[in-house]
């Protein structure tokens, strides 16, 4: 293992880095990458004896700037509830990690890198990656910044996932997990998602077959596929209370009038063309196949004849779960059930469900028991 400890001259300052790890990586498809780049941020210094080191693993749309100033949108970190000075994941206690992941668009190796044995941008000829692979290459990366041992791996949605597989993959190398919003395993409703969404980018003339010019991106297709997705991370009632059934204010006297056409009548349609639009300004299209892809894939107990709480067998890490009311896309069920499973292993677990109007996202918004919860469950872990 590599001795790489990292130092901050200001500890709660995130530092933008890019790592190249040497050698051929290894997919879980059977091919590998010839040269993996990986790009992550740290937050905070890394102790003595390497032993306060948190890694954070984030959502299909998100990026390394989980807490650090994104220098492509120009907007803070997307978790800054949870991660920041006096926080539940404080640069002032822990050194933190945030990576992009295999497969992304903001640094790390992907379809929008070149491959260095063709000199073409890998585009569709890019192997399909896993989750296990997002995990692998996180922990490629530990090792070159020596640390054997996280403290904890922190993720919601996508990001627990991750850390749920980090369990099973270096169940070694992790002593605490939570995995907040998630699931082991991805439903026939989400992979059917995601399929609408696919189906929209690829169906867009400017894709191309994937080999897009720069300047000629098939930003339409890309924000259909943000805009049906964005509507699984949202609530009939989060929706309801935002937007009713409300007009787009026009230029005439008295109470808005439909304009009998296509346009954004309805407060709702202009806000998610907005989200759509905004999204292709900082996603890759193809980047987006593959993770969404990645996820689909994603089954903790497939290779375990189906059976969850084997890939948990003998764990000796402790879980933390949290889930919302309101959440459609990953509902509680699906918390439980890991939790069976995790019960069933013998393994140390809590687990919350917690009230919010606000559906999926709700790990990103407001949430103060969320807070709680987390920062309790990681100081009893120290």
């Amino acid at each position: 293992m590599a001795s790489a400890r990292p130092e901050n001259t200001d500890n709660r300052r995130g530092l933008d880095r890019r790592v190249t790890i040497p050698g051929d990586f290894a997919l879980t498809g059977g091919q590998a990458l010839p040269a993996l780049e990986i790009a992550y941020e740290t937050y905070g210094d890394l102790n003595a004896d390497a032993s306060n080191a948190i890694l954070i693993c984030h959502a299909l749309t998100m990026d390394q700037y989980v807490a650090g100033h994104n220098p492509r949108t120009g907007k803070p970190g997307w978790w800054p509830r949870l991660v920041g000075p006096g926080k539940p994941i404080d640069p002032d206690r822990h050194f933190i990690i945030c990576s992009n992941v295999l497969g992304g668009c903001n640094g790390t190796t992907g379809p929008g890198n070149v491959n260095p044995l063709t000199n073409q941008h890998y585009a569709m000829t890019f192997p399909v990656i896993t989750i296990r692979d997002m995990v692998n290459a996180q922990a490629a990366l530990l090792d070159h910044l020596g640390i054997e041992t996280l403290a904890a791996v922190v993720g919601g949605s996508m990001g627990g996932m991750q850390a749920l597989d980090w369990a099973v993959a270096h169940p070694h190398r992790v002593r605490s997990v939570v995995a907040i919003a998630t699931a082991a395993r991805h439903s026939a409703q989400n992979i059917a998602f995601h399929e609408v969404g696919r189906q929209a980018i690829m169906a867009d003339p400017n894709w191309s077959g994937g080999a897009y010019p720069l300047d000629k991106q098939p930003v339409a297709g890309l924000a259909v596929a943000r805009m049906a997705a964005h509507i699984t991370y949202l609530s009939e009632e989060g929706l309801t209370e935002k937007f009713g059934r409300r007009l787009q204010d026009r230029d005439t006297p008295g109470s808005p009038q439909p304009g009998f056409g296509f346009d954004a009548e309805f407060q709702v349609e202009s806000y998610l063309r907005h989200q759509g639009l905004s999204f292709t300004q900082r996603f890759d299209a193809n980047s987006y196949l593959y993770i969404t892809r990645a996820m689909d894939y994603f089954d903790l107990g497939a290779p375990h004849d189906g059976v969850l709480a084997k890939a948990f067998a003998g764990t000796k890490t402790r879980f933390a779960l949290v889930s919302f009311t309101s959440d459609w896309l990953y509902p509680t069920a699906e918390s439980r059930r890991i939790v069976r499973a995790l019960n069933a292993a013998g393994a140390a677990v809590s687990f919350v469900e917690l009230e919010s109007p606000f559906g999926h996202d709700a790990f990103l918004l407001d949430a103060p028991e969320m807070i709680r919860v987390v920062d309790g469950f990681l100081r009893a872990g120290t």
